[in-house]
């Protein structure tokens, strides 16, 4: 699978390190080789993924760590896990905490859409509908997650 990519950060980035210390998170190289790694992408690969990314830059880090790393900074807020839409399929990973829309494929493949197609439609969901839900369902409704699903051939 082909990965778009953002602008890299490179491992070891100053501001990699103070946001691992704003988030009381051990800085270590595989962590910021594996953070900066997934930073860097437009797709949202499975652990499985990510380790072969991150081996293409630096081989030796294990599965394992991958695992650990992810798992540490989910638990600290620094990305995003995304269930799988096929049911019992491979979680995938987003290190991009903004407010953004995403296209899942029939492989159960998630690309992000481009903001000025997304905002529009984040735009569209109603006040009115969300104070709704809360008072219905008794719940604060924080964010709003768009998931668009495509079949295949799309």
């Amino acid at each position: 699978m082909h990965h778009a990519t953002r602008d890299p950060i490179a491992p070891c980035d100053q501001s990699v390190r103070e946001l691992f210390r704003e988030r009381r998170l051990r800085h270590t190289r595989q962590r910021d080789l594996v953070y900066s790694t997934l930073r860097s992408l437009h797709t949202h690969p499975t652990a499985e993924e990510l380790h072969a990314l991150v081996n293409d830059r630096q081989r030796g880090v294990s599965l394992a760590t991958i695992y650990n790393t992810l798992d540490a900074l989910a638990r600290c807020g620094l990305l995003r896990r995304i269930p799988s839409q096929l049911g019992g399929g491979a979680c995938r990973f987003d290190a991009d905490l903004s407010r953004h829309v995403h296209v899942v494929g029939p492989e159960g493949e998630i690309r992000d859409v481009p903001a000025d197609l997304g905002e529009p439609l984040l735009a569209s969901v109603g006040k009115d509908a969300i104070a709704a839900i809360e008072r219905r369902m008794g719940v604060k409704v924080v964010g709003v997650a768009v998931q668009l699903v495509t079949s295949a051939g799309e």
